[in-house]
């Protein structure tokens, strides 16, 4: 009998070590970054650093600037430097469901809110220095973007999302 019960303990034992090996190649794709304030500049614009998750690194990358300007309209940057608006632009709580046509094209792959995105932070050799976190069937790269923060908020206006 007690050579049944060390053996069943011995088996589980190896099956709770060997099933929790590798959890952070698990994790990785599922975890949800936050965006960070890197700075912000005399034109209304911010730098920061955002995440995004897809198949490939282009994926990621449109994933990110997504990520970013969703954060900025909707849910302010709260984490790194505090140069940054916390206040996001729509602080309606019901607007993305009001206007949700609107934002669903707005946010659609190679849609509207590219014109509010850039690079132009980044230099030649940052270009292999990215952050990178790997999963089993995506990958996801934390990469610095130019939000232009005052030309969205002028678009929001124009558009009638927000008054003035």
């Amino acid at each position: 009998m007690k050579k049944a019960n060390y053996l069943i303990a011995v088996c589980l034992g190896l099956t709770v070590l060997l099933g929790g090996c590798d959890p952070q190649r698990k994790i990785a794709g599922n975890y949800s970054f936050k965006i960070e304030c890197m700075g912000s500049e005399l034109d209304g614009s911010v730098t920061v650093k955002a995440w995004g998750n897809g198949r490939n690194y282009s994926d990621a990358l449109e994933q990110a600037k997504k990520n970013a300007v969703y954060d900025v309209m909707f849910k302010g940057v709260t984490e790194g430097h505090g140069s940054c608006s916390r206040i996001p632009l729509v602080a309606a709580g019901n607007a993305r469901i009001a206007h949700e046509t609107y934002f669903n094209n707005f946010f659609r792959d190679n849609g509207e809110f590219l014109k509010y995105v850039n690079l132009q932070d980044e230099r030649y050799s940052d270009k292999w220095n990215r952050d990178r976190r790997g999963a089993r069937q995506s990958v996801t790269y934390g990469i610095v973007l130019r939000i232009l923060r005052s030309d969205l908020k002028m678009r929001l206006i124009n558009d009638g999302i927000l008054k003035q």
